[in-house]
């Protein structure tokens, strides 16, 4: 980190869900700077889960001075939460938005004597350092804006380039953040890909995010994978098996498939519906380039699990793949039926012809007809 930009946030293993549905097993940062000059401006505050921390820090980085400004580049609650907090002590301080965020404070309950208001591009001189705003609406919220300042070649980046997980985990980066990437920001590709254009234009040496680590020598490697996800590109070629078993007949022709497409240099990743984690399960679907779906039939449709994971990818607008699939059914075959309807309301989804239904459980023909539709999987 540059010597005037002091980090000032904190990180929590005390919380199961974030945003009450992404598991974090690995818990959570809330990220919040200080950049030290001859104003002093605060970038974002945190969740309420971590005032005491924040407060400690805050305290210490400013060292008995007082801030002139608090830069709001995002109103969710997970990074407003204290911004009240800050009024309390500094009554003067001044709050640094985009006039979409000036009309939404009201609604969080924040009045502030002293709001200014920015557009794109516009300047804000600390002394020494200069801040430059730069609009982000629907990353992922409509009011983002993220902030450069040019002499130190920081990037405060709001939620993008963030990802799950205590700054006091060792973790792969990509991972966290690939699954934090398209569970919470992948539907807006779009204005993801329109930030990507401004950044592009701008020397970034170390990229400050509100979640996840302080990113610097990786930056041209995270810049390059938000520009894949961004587009809804496939990130490898592979295949992803998402299976959801009722008596486990399904579960084992799932593992024969794999097994199968492994023999044949495939690249595969697979998962339980019934037993994972489905933010996870959504991740690893948009990272390869194809993938398998296995489920029972289920009250003239498709087994839950199976219809709740579909969805999950609609809501996020799911495209660009080759999409195969396999049903299980004793008597009423209807989940290939419900599964393809969904995927042709897809963009861009190629869906294999050839399915697969087996009866019940795996006999030598239905290992056959996987091994054909494997041949087809891999062309």
């Amino acid at each position: 980190m540059a010597e005037s930009i002091k980090y000032i946030g904190a990180s929590t293993h005390d919380l199961d869900l974030f945003e009450g549905q992404y598991s974090i097993s690995n818990g959570m940062a809330y990220n919040s700077y200080v950049i030290d000059d001859e104003k002093i401006a605060i970038i974002d505050t945190v969740d309420k889960i971590v005032t005491d921390k924040w407060l400690d820090n805050l305290k210490k980085a400013l060292d008995g001075k007082e801030p002139t400004y608090l830069v709001l580049e995002h109103l969710e609650p997970d990074h407003s939460g204290n911004i009240n907090t800050l009024l309390k002590m500094y009554p003067s301080i001044t709050l640094v938005c985009t006039a979409k965020a000036k009309t939404m404070l009201e609604q969080f309950d924040i009045k502030a004597e002293n709001v200014m208001t920015v557009k794109e591009g516009d300047e804000l001189s600390l002394g020494n350092h200069t801040l430059k705003f730069i609009l982000a609406p629907m990353v992922h919220w409509p009011e983002v804006m993220v902030t450069y300042e040019e002499s130190e070649k920081a990037l405060f980046s709001a939620d993008a380039f963030g990802k799950f997980g205590a700054l006091d985990v060792d973790e792969s980066w990509s991972d966290e953040a690939r699954r934090y990437y398209f569970n919470i920001v992948g539907k807006y590709g779009l204005p993801v890909t329109n930030l990507l254009k401004k950044a592009s234009a701008l020397d970034i040496k170390t990229i400050y995010p509100l979640h996840g680590p302080i990113l610097t020598d990786t930056v041209p490697e995270v810049l390059k994978l938000y520009t894949t996800w961004s587009s809804y590109e496939p990130e490898e070629n592979g295949v992803f098996i998402a299976y959801a078993s009722m008596h486990g007949n399904t579960a084992e022709a799932a593992h024969k498939t794999k097994e199968i497409l492994e023999e044949k240099g495939a690249k595969v990743t697979i998962s339980d519906l019934s037993r994972s984690d489905m933010a996870q399960n959504v991740a690893d679907a948009f990272r390869y380039g194809t993938l398998l779906c296995m489920a029972p039939s289920y009250d003239g449709t498709v087994f839950t699990p199976m219809a709740d994971f579909i969805h999950r990818l609609k809501t996020k607008l799911y495209q660009n793949r080759r999409v195969a699939l396999v049903e299980n059914a004793s008597w009423a075959p209807s989940a290939v039926k419900a599964m393809k309807a969904e995927f042709e309301g897809m963009k861009n989804i190629d869906l294999i012809e050839n399915t697969v239904t087996i009866k019940t459980t795996v006999k030598e023909n239905d290992i056959k007809a996987l091994e054909a539709l494997a041949d087809e999987i891999l062309k």
